[in-house]
């Protein structure tokens, strides 16, 4: 369990943007299979509102991409950065499968996807991004 009385340990603005996106990112990102099965279920006006939220989704996953090498710049954590670009690199290669109809990739690396950045989600709710100190910059400078 982390402990909260170590002002060390503290999460910085930095981290809490990220936790913002992150959180941002998913709710739009679950919103897509909504709106994919309401398209199967015969209303084809539901095809734009998938395509209208597919281009919100992935300016968030550019968003974060950018929040993500500030934190690293910022406090030394890399996995935000690259689990962040994983699922941009799943989410452009999903985008384009499905504006080619390739249901077949479309479909299962949607699942992947959505799966993806909830685990991101989470494991950026639960990890303290403390600032670095003064002492840290001196430290990586030598």
């Amino acid at each position: 369990m982390l402990s909260r009385s170590n002002a060390g340990e503290r999460t910085g603005p930095a981290g809490w943007l990220l936790r913002a996106v992150t959180a941002a990112h998913t709710t739009v990102v679950v919103g897509q299979p909504v709106f994919a099965g309401v398209y199967l279920s015969g209303d084809f006006d539901a095809l734009r509102w998938h395509e209208l939220n597919a281009n919100n989704t992935t300016c968030l996953s550019y968003v974060q991409l950018i929040v993500a090498a500030v934190l690293w710049a910022g406090s030394r954590r890399s996995w935000p950065f690259f689990g962040t670009l994983a699922v941009v690199v799943a989410e452009a290669v999903q985008y384009f499968a499905g504006l080619k109809g390739a249901l077949w990739l479309h479909l299962p690396l949607g699942v992947t996807t959505i799966a993806g950045i909830v685990i991101l989600t989470i494991a950026v709710w639960r990890t303290p991004f403390p600032r670095r100190t003064k002492r840290d910059q001196e430290d990586g400078d030598e």
